[in-house]
């Protein structure tokens, strides 16, 4: 892990909102880690198309969290991750 991380920024979830009005998080190289903690059961666009919703938390403020919208391969590859995956 500490390879993977070496010259990145690591931005909890609950502080994004504050860093991305803050800083231009696009000129940085930076990484954020997420726990699944609500899943929507899969839905249908209305092109036909099948995608999933997830509610993404870093366990620090429960009030803070991502929705995570997966569409095409990722959602066919990732839709049955168990709720609580990191």
């Amino acid at each position: 892990m500490d390879r993977k991380m070496a010259n990145r920024k690591l931005i909890r979830l609950s502080q994004l909102k504050s860093k991305l009005d803050a800083e231009k998080l696009e000129e940085i190289d930076w990484v954020t880690f997420g726990v699944i903690v609500k899943k929507v059961t899969p839905q249908s666009a209305n092109s036909g198309r099948t995608f999933s919703i997830w509610r993404l938390n870093d366990l620090r403020d429960l009030n803070q969290y991502v929705s995570l919208f997966l569409f095409g391969e990722v959602h066919k590859e990732h839709w049955k991750t168990d709720q609580g995956t990191v």
